[in-house]
């Protein structure tokens, strides 16, 4: 079932998001990222999960990578990146995806 609401949509099955009804152009990593993020809505997801899921890397890699994806996605799809709507960070902890009810 696809995620909407009054900006943003995506499409799980066809892996498409929209912003104001206009396609966004993402890398597959920062597709991925995102809809798993979506896929978990108000759900904290552990870093560590994160980047095994969508990088496949293991515990012990220690990477800047999900963070820089998670600042490019902000750039995409926030209005204002230092203050976001739908994009959250859990210091110590991962990102969290604003819950659906927000």
């Amino acid at each position: 079932m696809p995620y909407r609401d009054a900006h943003l949509s995506v499409d799980f099955q066809n892996q498409a998001a929209t912003l104001d009804s206009i396609p966004m152009v993402l890398t597959r990593k920062e597709y991925e990222l995102l809809a798993l993020l979506v896929g978990y809505a108000g759900v904290i997801v552990p870093r560590a999960e994160l980047l095994m899921r969508v990088w496949g890397y293991s515990t012990e890699i220690r990477t800047r990578t999900l963070d820089v994806h998670i600042r490019h996605l902000r750039e995409k799809i926030e209005q204002d990146p230092k203050d976001p709507e739908y994009l959250f960070t859990v210091r110590g902890v991962g990102y969290r995806f604003r819950d659906t009810e927000e």
